[in-house]
């Protein structure tokens, strides 16, 4: 009489060693067949998903609201220094007091990113709300005798309704002597901030661009970048307040190779820079 039940055993341990075998082999590599080469359209999709994130996601807020509140605690500690010169703090607008999203969801919305002339008829529209924490922020620090300016590379032509767009919402020293706008090429704020360190006693700088806070990340290839976050990981949420923004910055513009002019290069670019293991 035949063993039934032995072969049942049999049969079941092969197949369970062939799959022991399989999944070993395809964590190590084996079994695998080399990854195809992908195409996903990262723009002008991408910067959507990031407004979308920006617009609805509750992790967003807390990101923002987190970082306002350590500006908040980092600022009662450095007033309480005695200092020579007047106390000053110093922002970006855009993702860091200015929400844009909407403008980069009109973009996708029809096929396009981003270009210098949409740009400025959507911050002429003075239809940018507040990045969340901002506003309270910006009012405790007015509160406190902290001057504010503003250094954006919004172009010289957005002054009157950059100014306008702050007033909206009632946001300290709006106004043309402290919004400092890019003049010329050169987007570096570096000489900006300069000018305003000769009077005053710069406590805080908040952005949502390495660039924002020091002259140590102009130029600099995307691994340089990231290289020199790594050096000035003490000053990051100290002096430094970041805050997120996951739809532009210099961050995406250091991805793209010189020769990529067309969305197709960019996209081309941008796919050989993800991580699929």
């Amino acid at each position: 009489m035949a063993n039934n039940g032995g072969e049942k055993i049999m049969k079941a341990h092969h197949i369970y060693l062939i799959t022991f075998l399989l999944a070993v082999g395809t964590k190590a590599g084996f079994c695998q067949t080399a990854p195809q080469e992908k195409n996903i359209p990262l723009l002008p999709a991408g910067p959507a998903w990031g407004a979308l994130w920006q617009q609805r996601a509750g992790e967003y807020r807390a990101l923002t609201y987190q970082a306002y509140n350590l500006a908040k605690i980092r600022l009662d500690e450095f007033i309480a220094k005695k200092r020579q010169k007047p106390k000053a703090i110093i922002t970006d607008i855009d993702e860091t007091v200015l929400d844009n999203s909407p403008y980069f969801v009109r973009q996708a919305s029809k096929g396009n990113t981003y270009s210098d002339s949409t740009w400025i008829s959507w911050t002429a529209e003075i239809r940018c709300d507040t990045v969340p924490g901002a506003y309270n922020f910006l009012k405790y620090a007015q509160s406190r005798g902290v001057t504010v300016f503003y250094i954006t590379n919004r172009f010289q032509v957005e002054q009157t309704p950059t100014i306008k767009n702050l007033q909206k919402f009632n946001l300290p020293n709006a106004d043309s002597s402290h919004l400092l706008l890019l003049n010329g090429q050169n987007s570096s704020k570096e000489s900006r901030r300069l000018q305003i360190t000769k009077n005053y006693d710069v406590v805080l700088f908040i952005g949502d661009n390495l660039g924002d806070f020091s002259k140590l990340f102009d130029g600099l290839t995307y691994n340089q970048r990231s290289e020199k976050a790594s050096v000035s990981a003490n000053n990051f949420g100290n002096h430094f307040i970041v805050l997120p923004n996951a739809m532009y910055g210099t961050w995406e513009d250091k991805l793209y190779p010189k020769n990529a002019a067309s969305e197709k290069d960019k996209n081309a670019a941008l796919n050989t820079l993800l991580r699929y293991e």
